[in-house]
């Protein structure tokens, strides 16, 4: 890797696994220190029963996020990965704390989306040292090149999410753990099989996913009509999406919710 620019040899790995690991560090240990002190004034936003999954898409009005969604060097990698023109659309948070029996079930993020086509990629930033131990994410190498695939409801687990993959679609020993130091980033295909156990540990577990999409990804604002797109890299010759417009307040939550297929009640298959 030159430049900040990925490799031929990593561009082939991921049209052929779905996911990167082992990136250059995006932000410094002080860097992160800052970044990480300055957490709980978005978490204190929130209202009672929220939970950190709440922070959806408060990049449209906390500068604190956009200036991360923003970053130079993230955009770099994900250039190699989705060509020279492509916005942000989406963050959130995905925080387990210390002892927590709350799970991520194994899904695919283009489940959820309200687009097409699928030229997506998730940026997993890591706010804390995550592995196995407090909860770390878990991916199925190739997953992707199955294309979207069936999701079914389930009310009866612990997962945060409750639309997950029939237990069995893919075999727990095709699984690879992700390890990652607080300031590196993961990069995955929006149709790749993952998921994260429980955090057991005495260890906090957050991380924040970001979401780049090619221009030529249409959302449907008929089921998240509050969506935005953010240039990041090159020109928007499809004009697809609404543009949203950098925030002026440091820390502020939008006055609406993104709308995932979940949360509408769309099977997209």
């Amino acid at each position: 890797m030159m430049n900040g620019a990925l490799s031929a040899e990593q561009k082939d790995f991921y049209r052929r696994n779905g996911y990167l690991i082992a990136l250059p560090s995006i932000y410094s240990l002080d860097e992160m220190w800052l970044l990480s002190s300055e957490l709980p004034s978005l978490l204190a936003l929130l209202r009672p029963g929220e939970t950190a999954k709440d922070i959806r898409e408060w990049h449209k009005t906390s500068n604190y996020l956009y200036e991360i969604i923003m970053n130079q060097k993230i955009h770099d990698l994900v250039e190699g990965i989705l060509g020279p023109n492509f916005y942000c659309w989406a963050s959130s948070f995905f925080i387990k704390e210390l002892f927590s029996s709350s799970t991520v079930g194994r899904h695919q993020d283009a489940y959820y989306w309200p687009m097409h086509p699928n030229n997506s990629a998730t940026i997993w930033l890591a706010f804390d040292d995550v592995e196995e131990e407090n909860g770390g994410m878990k991916v199925v190498p190739g997953s992707h090149l199955h294309g979207v695939i069936k999701h079914r409801r389930s009310s009866q687990t612990k997962s945060i999410l409750t639309l997950e993959l029939e237990s069995g679609t893919f075999s727990e020993a095709d699984a690879i753990q992700f390890r990652l130091k607080a300031g590196e980033i993961s990069i995955h295909d929006d149709r790749r099989v993952h998921g994260s156990p429980s955090n057991p540990s005495p260890r906090r577990r957050a991380g924040l996913t970001i979401r780049y999409s090619g221009t030529n990804v249409k959302n449907d604002l008929s089921v998240n009509p509050n969506f935005k797109a953010y240039l990041c890299c090159g020109v928007d010759e499809y004009h697809h999406n609404p543009v949203g417009q950098k925030p002026v307040e440091r820390f502020a939550r939008p006055s609406f919710k993104a709308v995932s297929n979940e949360e509408a009640g769309v099977d997209p298959k």
